[in-house]
């Protein structure tokens, strides 16, 4: 069930430093890049260096990315969107999927013995970044709110030197 995703370079390991201002934490691979070729998102180990558990399977990188999604998290979208879990049957067997998928993915790299995902999934919507990286690393229809993220930023995504701007 795990994914192939591109092998993390040195090149690649120093650009995630500077994106998050700090080394990066058991990043496995490079799971999206952004339209100028720079990491978007991380693929990271089930724990970290030192053993500890680290359930965030997919790690959103870009900064430009981080900026839109913290400026959708601040409108309030999220209580909006775990409300659509309790009035949707639909939209919520998705989003158990969605955190099945996840949790399979993470646990054939190496199981962690617990059913935390992340983001809040399956029964709230707590991290938008979390979803937008989940959909990133595997593409649509898998993650709905990864999905309805992805359409609420990318007319914002730049396609063509984010690092520039």
């Amino acid at each position: 069930m795990s994914r192939e995703f591109e092998p993390v370079t040195e090149a690649d390991r120093e650009i995630v430093r500077q994106q998050l201002g700090r080394p990066p934490r058991a990043m496995r691979a490079i799971a999206a890049r952004c339209p100028s070729g720079h990491p978007a998102v991380v693929q990271t180990s089930p724990r970290l260096e030192d053993g500890t558990p680290f359930p965030t399977l997919y790690y959103l990188t870009c900064p430009r990315l981080c900026s839109l999604v913290g400026r959708l998290e601040a409108s309030g979208i999220m209580r909006e969107m775990t409300a659509r879990l309790a009035e949707d049957e639909e939209l919520a067997a998705a989003y158990q999927r969605g955190h099945e998928q996840y949790l399979a993915e993470r646990d054939a790299i190496e199981p962690l013995g617990h059913q935390v995902s992340a983001g809040g999934m399956p029964t709230r919507v707590k991290c938008l970044h979390v979803h937008l990286a989940h959909r990133l690393a595997v593409g649509p229809g898998v993650n709905p709110f990864g999905d309805e993220t992805f359409e609420l930023v990318s007319k914002d995504w730049p396609s063509g030197d984010c690092a520039a701007g």
